[in-house]
């Protein structure tokens, strides 16, 4: 497993990620505890997690992931082995303070999510989200203090558009802030909207790039037929991955990739996350699992070589789903 820096700073990751958001949900403790096991036998060393997990997140279950990644980490003694990121944001508690980046709920959800991963240290928080409830300035100041202290090593921030990244580097700036040093994108075959902008920006500010959703939940997988998602995915427990991708357009993309996998005798999984890797602003893609054969099968992108012609061709899967969503708008 190659290892790289994040972004700007000296910390060195794996070059894949795992993901952590089906444990506790899709995932029993002992499936999950399988699934990390191989991921670090396999050489991935880098976790990502999140306070609100498992998905699809409720006030009832948020922690159980966290609580889950800490029993693993604790009983298989990596700690100091490892790079562990988490993130806040989300609502984890049923009072008014119990979500969102006020300095208040910053530092009660890092306290919280160091006792459920049983660690001293967080080497990457972010910030799942943007809240327009609460002044930037506000967040970042929190964030800091957290770096200073030393709870948090690095700081990066997810779902959030170009100008919110880049006026969140300005007030770092500034005020001689901790700045954040990562983004997490959705990214993948069949969303590539994040290269307008976003990833201009990250090259031009040295940002690491860990994209979540490489397999587009799962639909480049091929494991799905047109009728219905396949029972116990994501799309089958979760509305917001039918709203992102059951659609004629990403159907139609996904046939036409199963064709090229198929011709070059391929892995879709393998080729979908391979593709990622081909993509010279991208760190780490951020692989989800059920099983512990996901993972192995999701490894195997280590080894896929996509010359000019190859790429060329991945790209027409974007082109079909921009075209359908160019033609709705209108």
């Amino acid at each position: 497993m190659d290892h790289i820096r994040l972004g700007r700073t000296g910390m060195k990751v794996s070059r894949l990620a795992l993901g952590t958001m089906t444990f506790g949900l899709q995932c029993d403790r002992e499936t999950s505890f399988a699934i990390m096991d191989t991921a670090w036998d396999a050489g991935i060393d880098f976790f990502d997690t999140a306070d609100v997990y498992p998905v699809p997140p409720s006030v009832e279950t948020a922690g159980h992931t966290e609580e889950i990644v800490g029993e693993w980490i604790a009983a298989r003694g990596v700690r100091q082995r490892m790079v562990l990121a988490t993130k806040c944001r989300a609502r984890v508690g049923p009072g008014p303070n119990d979500q969102g980046l006020s300095r208040r709920h910053i530092i009660d959800a890092v306290q919280a999510s160091l006792r459920r991963l049983r660690t001293d240290w967080i080497d990457l928080y972010q910030v799942h989200s943007w809240d327009p409830s609460t002044p930037l300035e506000e967040t970042m100041d929190a964030l800091d203090y957290l770096v200073r202290s030393g709870t948090v090593r690095y700081i990066g921030c997810s779902n959030y558009a170009a100008w919110q990244v880049a006026r969140s580097l300005w007030i770092s700036d500034l005020r001689r802030l901790a700045r954040f040093e990562s983004v997490q994108p959705r990214y993948n075959l069949l969303y590539r909207a994040v290269e307008t902008e976003l990833l201009p920006l990250c090259e031009d500010q040295e940002l690491g790039v860990i994209p979540y959703n490489p397999l587009a939940g799962g639909l480049l997988t091929g494991k799905h037929t047109r009728l219905t998602p396949t029972e116990g995915s994501r799309f089958a427990i979760h509305g917001l991955y039918r709203e992102r991708y059951w659609h004629e357009a990403e159907l139609d993309a996904v046939d036409r990739f199963r064709d090229f996998c198929q011709a070059r005798d391929l892995g879709m999984a393998a080729t979908a996350l391979g593709w990622l890797l081909h993509q010279p602003r991208v760190t780490a893609p951020i692989i989800g699992a059920t099983r512990p054969d996901h993972v192995s099968s999701a490894v195997q992108a280590l080894d896929v070589t996509l010359g000019g012609p190859d790429l060329d061709e991945l790209d027409r899967l974007w082109e079909i789903v921009r075209r359908d969503a160019e033609t709705a708008r209108r």
